[in-house]
């Protein structure tokens, strides 16, 4: 890019040349007027950049400055531009006595550009073929009466140079100081009244409520930079956002505390103090002051959220060593950024041209955001695993109760129905069973006396299933042998009786000995009347599960004319029925001139 270059000091005629970048650093300071009184002339020369805090303490007004710039007139092609990189707080340009730019109020309320760039055309049609002159008015506040170095009145160097090549830097400038500013700040808005919801869901966890204002907070501090126009006076603004800046710092202690998974009572107490305690050394101080009692603050802020930083990430260091890499880097960032705003604010280091403060701490806290988030996630996926898992065992117990209710119905249905089974066999032993009695033993005719002697043996079988005692497989054995072998000897039928468990001790239950007594004496009823056999074979084979009963006749068999009626005779009906009840089966095989098997499986 092109510029016009001066001629050499020796008069020699003007020519064109190699344009360049052209760095005004000198200037004359024709004028001075504070906001409340007279202009002054001074025609004082001043090198730029000039600092206010410097060259005039306490000065709050208007300052001219005077520019002499080269005589030749730029080239038709070319367009020539200012670029101001700062002008706090507000700037009006004159070129040859002509205004080119005044961005917003020059009186009280100052329009606040301390953080914006200026570029400023200079048409070509202005330029004389001398003396040419630019002036600057710049309207500012002393250090004195601000709470940030950035915001006391000064100028700095003015750049000559082609329109085209001054506009990436103005850009640049323009994107990182109040751009960026803008868009982080929106964001962390939203991030903030996004953590505030979190905070509304998670109430039992007041680090999501902390953190979402403590964003908000900072939004609303950051827009100071790009805010241009405020309704209030300078003095009120500085008061607010100066009050405002003690309870972030106090949601950014309270907030690492709590996520760290603990709280000071005395420190929380400090932190109400402290919100009461700078606005009120602010009124003590009064407005010649409050710079240096603002600067005074901010290391103490600085010193607050150190500690409250390294507190927590002891704590993080023993009770969540992974976070600790997470966090710890992005925490002492914050720490360093925080450690060179507070070396500028008190004249250590230079104003830089760009705050990296005021658009990384929002980054930041958008990194510290996400992993609240990550955890808020995390959260949730325990909760519904702990849900999931809490459903799971009430199911279990449900269905463990319900279990329990139907056993404890079934025992008591049982034992309801054993008390009237018991109620009924005592009926049926001293009542039936003494009418019985009395007839078998009073009864002159022998048939009668035989059929009451069987109804009484029937009525103590049936007795004995009603009363429910378990009856043990050996004394079941020999109680069905000796009845089975004294009916077959006195028919003339001999028996062979063969088992190989008569000392087993387990028990049949009353039932099962009832049923199977009655099936034993159809089948050797049924020998003794209908089969016209002299021998009679018995096996009785018990294994793990099961009781099996063979009993085999050498009879007559079972004519072919009842061949598929078995079920309709001999009793055999009545057999299978009472096996089926008892969960086993009852097996008849038969043949003409064969005999009879019968073959009987219950189960233990």
């Amino acid at each position: 890019m092109l510029l016009l270059l001066l001629l050499s000091a020796l008069g020699a005629a003007p020519q064109r040349a190699a344009a360049a970048e052209l760095t005004l650093r000198r200037a004359v300071v024709v004028e001075e007027a504070a906001f409340d009184g007279p202009t002054r002339s001074v025609n004082r020369p001043v090198e730029l950049p000039d600092a206010w805090s410097q060259t005039r303490p306490g000065f709050d007004g208007f300052v001219t400055y005077r520019i002499e710039l080269p005589a030749t007139p730029p080239a038709k092609e070319q367009l020539l531009a200012l670029y101001i990189e700062r002008a706090c707080s507000n700037v009006e340009v004159h070129f040859n006595g002509q205004l080119l730019v005044r961005h917003g109020s020059m009186t009280p309320p100052v329009t606040r550009n301390c953080y914006y760039p200026h570029l400023v055309m200079l048409p070509a049609g202005l330029f004389k073929a001398e003396g040419n002159r630019l002036e600057l008015k710049v309207a500012g506040y002393a250090l004195e009466h601000v709470a940030a170095r950035q915001r006391a009145g000064g100028l700095s160097e003015v750049v000559l140079a082609p329109q085209a090549e001054l506009l990436s830097r103005y850009e640049r400038q323009l994107f990182w100081n109040v751009t960026m500013g803008q868009v982080v700040g929106v964001t962390i808005v939203v991030l903030g009244l996004f953590m505030l919801g979190l905070a509304w869901a998670r109430r039992s966890e007041p680090a999501y409520l902390y953190f979402g204002l403590l964003l908000v907070g900072w939004a609303v501090l950051g827009s100071r930079m790009w805010v241009r126009h405020m309704p209030l006076d300078h003095w009120t603004v500085e008061i607010l956002t100066s009050t405002l800046s003690a309870p972030v710092v106090a949601l950014a202690v309270l907030f690492l505390q709590r996520y760290g998974g603990h709280s000071h009572r005395p420190v929380n107490l400090a932190m109400m103090m402290q919100c009461l305690l700078v606005p009120a050394s602010i009124a003590l101080a009064g407005e010649e002051h409050f710079f240096t009692v603002m600067a005074l603050w901010s290391s103490a802020y600085l010193v607050e959220v150190t500690w409250a930083i390294g507190h927590y990430l002891r704590h993080v260091w023993h009770e969540r060593r992974p976070e600790f890499w997470i966090m710890s880097g992005a925490l002492i960032l914050l720490v360093a950024l925080a450690a060179v705003e507070m070396a500028v604010q008190h004249g250590w280091i230079g104003v830089p041209s760009v705050h990296l403060i005021h658009f990384s701490m929002p980054l930041l806290f958008f990194a510290v955001g996400l992993r609240l988030v990550q955890h808020f996630v995390q959260a949730l996926q325990a909760a519904e695993v702990a849900r999931y898992q809490l459903e799971q065992r009430i199911s279990e117990k449900t269905a463990e109760i319900e279990r329990s209710y139907a056993e404890l119905a079934e025992a008591r249905i049982e034992q309801v129905a054993e008390a009237e089974r018991k109620r009924i066999a005592g009926d049926l032993h001293d009542d039936l069973g003494a009418k019985l009695l009395t007839i078998v033993h009073t009864s002159g005719d022998e048939r009668i006396s035989t059929l009451a002697r069987e109804a009484l043996e029937e009525m103590r079988l049936s007795v004995r299933g009603l009363t429910g005692k378990p009856v043990k497989v050996a004394d079941a054995l020999a109680d069905w042998r000796a009845e089975v072998v004294s009916r077959l000897g006195q028919a003339a039928v001999q028996v062979d009786w063969m088992t190989a468990h008569e000392s087993d001790e387990r028990h049949l239950s009353a039932r099962a000995y009832v049923q199977t007594t009655r099936i034993l004496r159809e089948a050797t009823s049924n020998i003794i009347k209908h089969s016209g056999a002299s021998a009679c074979t018995i096996r009785c084979v018990i294994d793990a599960t099961d009781f099996n009963l063979v009993i085999q006749d050498n009879g007559r068999g079972i004519p072919l004319e009842l061949d598929g009626k078995l079920d309709r005779g001999h009793g055999m009906a009545s057999m299978k029925r009472r096996a089926k009840q008892l969960a086993g089966q009852c097996l008849v095989e038969s043949g003409p001139g064969y005999g009879t098997v019968i073959r009987l499986t219950l189960p233990l």
